[in-house]
């Protein structure tokens, strides 16, 4: 049986640097001809990956092989966007399994099922992350609260982006303002007015809209207060009203409901209320679905 000549050691160190992925044009370059390719794919070696991709692994593709795989099937100038993109900004809670890749617009991508391709009139700010292309926090975020047909999805979005200290809503808005007519862009605008007024939850911003509607005091948000051990605990609201009561609210999500964190929540608000002061909890979801009753219940204590 013929020797099988060694391949070169740049096609290794290469995909060291890319998860294991190799791009068709690279491996031209690089000397390793579509004769080998196809051996070492035949002989399980490597696997195809989209007609432009292969791995130089088999079995199934770890995530970030599968996002170095979505960058280089899409081409030069190309870069992870959107949620994929916001992933690997670091962004929790929004994960995934497609990998979103902006595009230079015209351009058709023949790849995977799970990359989508997308592309925009407007400029974009492309960065690196670990090597991988992406674009950056703002641009990311919008693309992907536009795409969406839900509001509430988009607000959450920005919403969680902030929260997570991914950006600033200065930094979002004048981002979204350039973009011009996007999807939701009135909506998103509003949003960041008010995230930038304290609220960082979707929550936070429900319950700031609540009291305006319903002609009661904003409250001060996001209140740092000492607990038992010394440490800095944030509350979501707070009112001290004109006869000197001060009320407490905090906005518990589906989170909350998991027994070490509620054992440490309830624990938490005993420890950090003070005499003479009202502690109010209430769930983010009545927020959304009973907002005249969450509306009542704070007017029958913030009323003087």
């Amino acid at each position: 049986m013929p020797r099988t000549t060694p391949l070169p050691p740049q096609v290794r160190e290469t995909a060291d640097r890319q998860a294991g992925c190799l791009a068709r044009p690279q491996l031209t370059a690089m000397g390793v001809t579509a004769d080998r390719v196809a051996r070492e794919v035949h002989q399980h070696r490597w696997q195809l990956v989209g007609p432009l991709v292969v791995a130089t692994t088999t079995g199934p593709l770890a995530r970030r092989a599968r996002l170095w795989a979505g960058v280089l099937t899409s081409g030069h100038r190309s870069a992870l966007g959107g949620l994929t993109a916001l992933e690997v900004h670091g962004l929790r809670g929004w994960e995934r399994a497609t990998v979103d890749v902006h595009v230079p617009r015209g351009r058709d991508v023949a790849g995977p099922e799970w990359v989508r391709a997308t592309s925009s009139r407007r400029p974009v700010r492309l960065v690196a992350r670990g090597g991988l292309p992406c674009l950056g926090v703002e641009d990311a975020a919008l693309a992907a609260a536009s795409s969406t047909r839900a509001v509430t999805t988009a607000d959450g979005l920005l919403a969680a982006v902030v929260q997570q200290r991914l950006t600033t809503p200065g930094r979002l808005r004048d981002v979204v303002r350039a973009a011009g007519p996007v999807r939701h862009r009135g909506e998103l605008l509003a949003l960041l007015d008010d995230v930038e007024g304290g609220a960082q939850a979707l929550s936070e911003v429900r319950l700031v809209r609540l009291c305006r509607a319903a002609g009661l005091p904003a409250p001060s948000q996001q209140v740092v207060r000492l607990d038992a051990q010394g440490r800095r605990r944030y509350l979501d609201a707070e009112w001290d009203l004109p006869d000197g009561r001060r009320v407490l609210l905090e906005v518990d999500g589906v989170g909350h409901l998991e027994e070490e964190r509620w054992y440490d929540d309830l624990l938490r608000a005993a420890e950090v209320a003070r005499p003479g002061e009202v502690v109010l909890r209430l769930p983010a979801r009545a927020l959304r679905v009973e907002p005249a009753r969450v509306a009542a219940v704070l007017r029958r204590h913030l009323s003087t």
